[in-house]
């Protein structure tokens, strides 16, 4: 079937349409691995057919040997891009029609443009092998970090360090061996909670004296894949595995937490990345770091040591949704802590059907609640856009009104008095989201794209969706070419240079992740795992209603102004820009490291 419209041509089967849709790009089962596989045969932990993807053409690349073919390398052998992705519109070319419409152009245009495209091509290598003179490792400077986390820091909100980048923009970054670092205190056991994981690289990742510690993992795989995971993690006696129950389909264990018990205390993180080495090296992550919790003294109530956001409650009931005794003995260790200096709203997912009041648990009934609650009315309020940024997107529906314009805006758009009638109907949305030629012109080039699995299946029936996109752009962290894979919302006053509260979590655009309504509202339905911290303004001492935005990230600027880590205002998507769909073809032009993207 073709389609056309203002957002492009769009080619697809009818198998293609009638497909089920698998939020959050939906891991397939695995085979368990076989003795001797390489690199190129695929990763060795579960993942996304996207990731799949990314890994097979960064070990295996596409370059563009003449103006006619591509050839994948080391491989002599040579071939044609795919026909079935020809008469696709969706790269940042400026050639509306397509690769087709070009075999009956001359060739003076043609070599016009591979000369165009190599010189492009070369001047990105250049800047990259510029940039990667610098690191992203763990900085040697451990005063400073300590520094960092004591005093630099209010809200201990960080991003990941990113190799490629200038140094002073990892500066105020951490690296996973940051977090597990013996600066950070003498660690005694540690639970993982996440949805991708390469269990070897994950023990590296520890410090030497800690790698025999007793380390549980909480994952959502099942059949083969968890398989596959038992035989990962089968060499590690210190490593247990907890499965965490997905009874309802399409549903993933997307939350990314780690809880890390100390001689000296406890310390929660809440973070994006993935524990595979790709997420911490080139891409855009969020981190929210725990102040390190003391334990509360011998004969101390477990109510007691609990914070004004009730974070060490809401902890627990999460853990306690798991029904799992792996999780239980965690709960007794946090009921041992005193958490009262947390400043931030948790804010989860879990899978079910609730009704009543279980609805404003959890999802973005939860975060409804939070900011009805807790958050302050601010004048003109109405006009205050909802920013949503992510990095995958589920199906929204046949128009703006089925979900995203509708109980989802309600939600974020609340603010303050939860009696006062809610009119969401006109408050503006922004969604960030890359386009072509942000993954193009990106660190790791087209590969970044494999962890933004938006797919053609889903994007074609969603073309409306696509007015409400801009451009990642993040000058004031030094991170635009660092493909985000941080998951952030906010309200923004209508200059930018407010907000009236932040969400960093795991939770992508999707309704599996935040929930939809059934029975007539009646019922939420929530598919996956999910966990994020919300700030609000005044449990940071401010009576404004509202955060001043940081000039930059990583300068001095306001205590507590908030470092939001890409830049505002947000730039609409110009008419010949196009979001970033992982499994079609992008050969008009080559990436920062001069290959093309085939995703076969």
């Amino acid at each position: 079937m073709y389609r056309e419209s203002e957002h492009g041509k769009w080619t697809v089967s009818s198998s293609d349409e009638s497909a089920d849709e698998k939020p959050e790009g939906k891991k397939p089962p695995t085979s368990p691995p076989q003795g001797g596989r390489s690199k190129a045969d695929g990763p060795h932990f579960s993942c996304s057919e996207a990731r799949k993807a990314a890994l097979k053409r960064k070990s295996s690349p596409l370059e563009r040997k003449d103006g006619s073919f591509l050839q994948e390398t080391p491989s002599a052998q040579k071939q044609k891009p795919s026909g079935d992705g020809l008469g696709w519109c969706l790269s940042s070319s400026d050639d509306e029609d397509g690769l087709q419409n070009q075999k009956g152009k001359g060739e003076t245009t043609a070599r016009v443009r591979e000369e165009e495209c190599c010189a492009s091509a070369e001047k990105a290598r250049t800047h990259q092998l510029v940039l990667s003179q610098e690191s992203a490792e763990p900085s040697d400077k451990v005063q400073d970090t300590w520094d960092l986390l004591n005093d630099g820091n209010p809200f201990r909100f960080f991003l990941t360090k990113v190799k490629g980048v200038m140094s002073k923009y990892n500066s105020g970054a951490l690296h996973i061996k940051d977090i597990l670092s013996p600066l950070f205190g003498t660690l005694v056991s540690s639970a993982q909670f996440n949805y991708c994981i390469d269990v070897e690289w994950l023990v590296k990742q520890y410090p030497k004296e800690f790698r025999d510690r007793p380390l549980l993992i909480v994952h959502g795989e099942k059949r083969e894949s968890k398989a596959e995971l038992h035989e990962q993690a089968h060499p590690y006696k210190n490593v247990r595995l907890c499965q965490a129950k997905l009874d309802i389909a399409f549903g993933t264990h997307h939350t990314k937490m780690m809880l890390l018990e100390y001689k000296e205390g406890l310390r929660v993180v809440i973070h994006t990345s993935n524990l595979i080495d790709d997420d911490w090296y080139q891409k855009t992550q969020g981190i929210w770091l725990s102040p390190l919790y003391p334990k509360l003294p011998c004969g101390a109530h477990a109510s007691e040591g609990e914070s004004h956001t009730k974070f060490k409650s809401d902890l627990i009931s999460y853990l306690k949704s798991y029904n799992s005794p792996s999780l239980l003995e965690w709960v007794e260790i946090i009921k041992q802590h005193d958490l009262s200096e947390t400043r931030v709203y948790l804010l989860a997912s879990t899978p079910g059907r609730y009704q009543n009041n279980e609805k404003e648990k959890w999802g973005h009934l939860r975060l409804r609640k939070i900011l009805r609650e807790h958050a302050a009315a601010i004048p003109d309020q109405d006009s205050w856009p909802v920013i949503g940024q992510f990095s995958s997107i589920g199906s929204m529906g046949a128009d703006q009104s089925k979900w995203l314009c509708s109980e989802f805006r309600e939600s974020l758009a609340s603010l303050g008095n939860p009696t006062r009638p809610q009119t969401s109907c006109d408050i503006p949305i922004h969604l960030i989201y890359p386009t072509v030629e942000n993954v193009r012109q990106s660190l790791e080039g087209y590969p970044a794209g494999g962890s933004l699995p938006y797919s053609m299946q889903t994007a074609q029936k969603q073309l409306w969706l696509h007015t409400f996109f801009h451009k990642w752009s993040a000058e004031t962290s030094g991170c635009s070419h660092a493909m985000p894979h941080i998951k952030t919302y906010m309200r923004a006053s209508p200059d930018f240079q407010k907000i009236a509260w932040f969400l960093v979590t795991s939770a992508n655009l999707s309704k599996a992740a935040w929930g939809a309504f059934e029975k007539n509202g009646s019922q939420l339905m929530i598919r996956s795992y999910e966990l994020g911290v919300l700030f609000l303004p005044s449990e940071f001492g401010l009576d404004t209603g509202y955060f001043q935005v940081k000039e930059s990230t990583f300068s001095d600027g306001s205590g507590l102004s908030f470092p939001v880590p890409y830049d505002l205002p947000p730039e609409k998507y110009a008419s010949k820009d196009r979001p970033w769909i992982w499994n079609i073809p992008y050969t008009k032009a080559p990436d920062t490291h001069g290959n093309m993207w085939v995703p076969k």
